[in-house]
């Protein structure tokens, strides 16, 4: 730092930039500290922001955030009162078919109107089982209409031959289900439903379809399970005329699903799950690392605010004198205690800035060598522009904080007392 200082420099800013200068020792250790607090925080957030995101892509990009089913089919007694007041009367749950949702398209049309939804995708679902031969499995059959579902789960990018471009007389089929029927593209699969069973032999149950593409969704039991046709196919076999067994939606913010989902219950007659609740297990772990990081950087940022603090404390006993010789000078205590605050401050930018670079260095080392067994990276991490500003703000701040009280006691020091030491 140069000794001399511009003279258009405020004179709180003088005497500032000056005591950090005359103590450039601890100037230095504490910037070092809140460096290293900044680059933790730094590299700590942006590793977890990258690790949720990934596993979020992982495991939604194989399902939507929001489906929508038909209610339940609930159990009412013939007579009134409760099966304990009828002595003998037995209450049954009626069995569970495949039901379309009710008006279906302008549940949809109303759905899609809203301003967090991305995609609504009718989906036609419903088990199945394909024969060749001899041989038989038992299939999830997910009939979609490609251009709207493909924007949900892109099976374009899953797929290992052929194509996802299907029509009416195509299947898609998943690679376990392949290797065990010996199949591939361009090879036909009769597929069979419980329709067939319930209403009589016949072509609605019934149908013989060309394979065009075999996937991989990253799970041998889901490729192993399902199917996709288009939905008129889907609904021909399922006994669907014209109707569709859910809706697939995904929406803007995937932490506000459950949210959106129970609005958007409320306000029809459907069941909403979102990925949230389906997958409670997996968003607690998500939830309990933000927890866990939020906690390292509180306990990073006190450690920082602490250590600013107790260097100003050091300076105020340390430039007693000094401060008791600018007072019977004239100088206001509103004047030092700006004195000190902007030493806090200045504190807490510049090792908001080292700290930043250091996170970056130590992201750009991670990306590097910090690979799969294959060479990929582990994970995409993002360098987003806000973290750093976050970070030199918040660190900017806790000295501002920190040095608030030393900068109080500095101010309301008695200049007689000060000078005579």
């Amino acid at each position: 730092m140069p000794r001399k200082l511009p003279p258009w420099l405020p004179f709180e800013w003088i005497v500032a930039l000056r005591l950090l200068h005359e103590g450039r020792l601890q100037t230095l250790f504490i910037i070092v500290g809140v460096a290293i607090g900044v680059g933790v925080i730094v590299f700590m957030s942006a590793l977890l922001a990258g690790l949720q995101g990934n596993f979020i892509r992982r495991v939604l990009s194989a399902q939507a955030h929001i489906q929508l089913l038909p209610p339940q089919q609930l159990t009412r007694a013939l007579r009134p009162g409760t099966p304990t007041e009828q002595p003998g009367a037995i209450t049954q749950a009626p069995q569970q078919r495949i039901k379309s949702i009710d008006q279906w398209q302008a549940v949809a049309a109303q759905v899609r109107a809203k301003p967090e939804v991305l995609v609504v995708s009718p989906l036609a679902s419903g088990s199945a089982l394909v024969l060749r031969g001899n041989a038989s499995r038992a299939i999830s059959l997910n009939g979609i209409e490609p251009e709207l579902y493909y924007r949900i789960v892109d099976l374009r990018d899953k797929m290992l031959r052929g194509h996802a471009n299907i029509s009416g007389g195509d299947i898609l089929i998943g690679s376990e289900l392949a290797k065990d029927f010996g199949v591939d593209v361009g090879d036909k699969l009769r597929v069979t439903t419980a329709n067939t069973v319930a209403g009589g032999a016949g072509a609605a149950g019934v149908s013989t379809l060309s394979i065009v593409g075999v996937f991989d969704l990253g799970n041998k039991g889901a490729n192993q399970r399902s199917s996709f046709v288009t939905l008129h196919t889907a609904q021909s076999l399922l006994g669907l005329p014209g109707g569709v067994s859910s809706l697939e939606v995904t929406v803007r913010d995937v932490y506000a699903a459950e949210r959106i989902a129970q609005a958007i219950a409320a306000s029809n007659e459907v069941e909403a799950d979102s990925w949230i609740k389906s997958s409670a297990q997996f968003f607690s772990a998500i939830s309990a690392q933000t927890t866990a990081n939020t906690a390292i950087r509180f306990f990073v940022g006190l450690s920082v605010a602490f250590g600013i603090a107790s260097v100003l404390v050091v300076v105020v006993v340390q430039k007693s004198r000094e401060i008791g010789i600018l007072r019977a000078m004239g100088i206001s205590q509103g004047q030092i205690l700006r004195i000190f605050l902007l030493q806090g401050g200045l504190l807490g930018m510049g090792g908001s800035l080292v700290g930043s670079a250091i996170g970056a260095l130590a992201l750009l080392l991670w990306q590097r060598y910090a690979r799969n067994a294959d060479g990929t990276p582990l994970f995409p991490l993002v360098f987003d522009p806000k973290l750093f500003a976050l970070a030199l703000l918040l660190a900017t701040l806790t000295g501002l904080i920190a040095a608030f009280a030393p900068a109080l006691r500095a101010a309301r020091l008695d200049p007689v007392v000060a000078i005579r030491g």
